[in-house]
């Protein structure tokens, strides 16, 4: 894979975190990340006005520190890659907005990036980088997709969610354990010492060999907290919810890699892959069957600029680039072989 010859500057403004990074060919030379989960913890989610307004706080600060960590100055940067599909209208807009300013005032090309292939992109941090072709399992708070990554942009979707994300589930199931905002991570530290055996839980479209559903598992466990009042082991009931996700991401991709055929393996990607029991659980099954298995380091799964700076680093190598154009889009599909520019 041919990466731009040079530093690429990328900065990620989707969601809830301000992220720039530093990147030197697959090197990361700086990764900052300004999270805003105290503030919207307040909430219980997400606020988008509020989070549009952390990040021009935040953008700044997130440049300069980046450029000091990786030794850097950004006369040194050589391209820019930005998030601007899909996301929050005025997060993206804070993000791309600032990429436009430095692209102009540095004279250096622009790419914007679609987020779910940064998401795809992030494998290439693993210890042992994934070959072509193979299916990334994409899991996050807002996306759960089995995709065929046939070659760098060109991807087919096999599967997905027709309601909630995985991600979603954990967290609003994780709420109403009483865990608050972001749920996921707590309801895996309660369930470690659960039994997840111990509450009989759905898992999702049965007889769908490729999508997800997660809403029924939502509603099975508010009926569960509800039936067992305060007393209820949370323990047990987060490692319950957390196998009821897992079996169905595992069995699943799975299918998809024995039906697909001759691909290298598998890639484990977004916020949820930071899950350690979906992490082991699909490494021991690749293992097992005699497929790769990819997933990136902790601080790459959730979202973060390092994996936009890589998807960019690629598309600016093969001559891409956007102009002061460019546009934010709530929703985008993911890109085919072909470039198209958004804008």
């Amino acid at each position: 894979m041919k990466l731009l010859d040079g530093l690429v500057l990328g900065i990620e403004s989707s969601c809830d975190e301000t992220s720039v990074a530093i990147l030197d060919g697959f090197n990361v030379r700086a990764n900052i990340v300004a999270s805003q989960i105290a503030m919207h913890q307040q909430w219980g989610g997400v606020v988008p006005e509020a989070a549009a307004r952390a990040h021009v706080q935040s953008m700044i600060p997130c440049i300069a520190s980046a450029l000091q960590a990786a030794g850097a100055s950004i006369a040194d940067v050589r391209g820019i890659a930005v998030t601007n599909r899909p996301g929050l209208v005025g997060a993206l807009s804070v993000g791309v907005t600032a990429a436009k300013a430095l692209s102009v005032a540095q004279g250096v090309p622009l790419v914007g990036v679609h987020h779910l292939e940064g998401h795809l992109m992030s494998a290439h941090f693993a210890a042992t980088r994934p070959e072509f072709p193979h299916v990334a399992l994409i899991v996050s708070g807002g996306h759960t997709e089995i995709v065929l990554v046939r070659a760098p942009g060109d991807y087919e979707i096999f599967g997905e969610t027709i309601d909630d994300a995985a991600g979603e589930a954990f967290d609003k199931c994780a709420r109403l354990l009483g865990i608050p905002y972001p749920g996921g991570r707590g309801l895996q530290e309660l369930a470690a010492t659960g039994n997840s055996r111990a509450f009989d839980l759905p898992r999702s479209l049965p007889k769908d060999p490729f999508n997800f559903s997660f809403s029924g598992l939502k509603t099975a466990a508010l009926r569960l907290i509800e039936r067992e009042g305060p007393g209820i082991n949370r323990h047990d009931a987060a490692a319950s919810i957390q196998a009821a996700i897992v079996d169905v991401l595992v069995k699943k991709v799975m299918h998809a890699l024995r039906e697909i055929g001759d691909v290298w393996g598998l890639t484990l990607v977004g916020g949820v892959a930071a899950n350690s029991e979906l992490r082991s659980r699909l490494a021991d099954k690749c293992q097992q069957s005699g497929f790769g298995f990819a997933t990136p380091p902790m601080e790459f799964c959730t979202d973060n600029a390092a994996m936009i700076a890589l998807a960019g680093s690629w598309r600016l190598a093969q001559g891409q680039a956007d102009d002061s154009s460019l546009d934010v889009f709530p929703n985008a599909e993911l890109p085919s072989s072909t470039h198209q520019n958004q804008s």
